[in-house]
C-alpha cells in the first residue's frame, strides 16, 4: 500500500523564492507539488503576504504566481487556532511569523520550509519545540530524498 504523500508547509520566503526563480530548490518543491508527489501547504497569512510581496517587488509575476500555485496544487490551511497562536508566540516574536508558525503547528506538516534566517532558521528554540523538521528548500529536498531512498523508492 502506498504511503501518504509528504506534506510540506512553505512560508512566504520559500514560496517567493519558488515564484521568483525558475531554478533552485524552492522551484523544485513547486514542481514536486505539480507532479502530485508531495502536498504543499501554506497559511492564509502566507497567501496574503505573498500577494503583497509580489505586487511590491515583482508585479509582472502576479499572473505566473497564480498559475504556479494552481499547478502545484497548493493548499491553504485554516486560520490557526488560539492554542497554536499561544504556542507559536512563545517561540517567535514577529507577529506575522506567529500566525504562520501557528498555522503550521495546526496543520502538522512533515516539514516546514523557510529561507527566513532571522526569525526561523537561527531560532534555537524551534529545534526542540517543533513536532516537525524545519529547514531551507535544499534541506527539505535532501530530507525527502533520504525518505525516498529509505523506503525503497516509495514516498513516505
Amino acid at each position: 500500500m502506498p504511503r501518504p504523500r509528504v506534506r510540506v508547509f512553505l512560508d512566504t520566503s520559500a514560496l517567493f523564492a519558488g515564484i521568483w526563480s525558475e531554478e533552485g530548490a524552492a522551484r523544485a518543491i513547486l514542481k514536486l507539488g505539480e507532479m502530485g508527489v508531495i502536498r504543499i501547504l501554506i497559511s492564509p497569512q502566507v497567501l496574503a503576504e505573498i500577494e503583497a510581496v509580489v505586487r511590491r517587488k515583482a508585479p509582472h509575476l502576479l499572473s505566473p504566481m497564480a498559475l504556479l500555485l494552481d499547478a502545484a496544487h497548493v493548499e491553504v490551511t485554516p486560520h490557526p487556532s488560539p492554542d497554536a497562536r499561544q504556542q507559536a508566540a512563545r517561540l517567535v516574536t514577529h507577529p506575522g511569523d506567529v500566525l504562520v508558525l501557528a498555522a503550521a503547528l495546526d496543520a502538522q506538516p512533515d516539514y516546514f520550509v523557510t529561507l527566513d534566517n532571522a526569525h526561523f532558521l537561527s531560532n534555537t528554540l524551534l529545534a526542540d519545540a517543533l513536532p516537525f523538521p524545519l529547514g531551507t528548500p535544499g534541506d527539505f529536498l535532501s530530507w525527502w530524498r533520504a525518505i525516498i531512498q529509505g523506503a525503497g523508492g516509495e514516498e513516505r
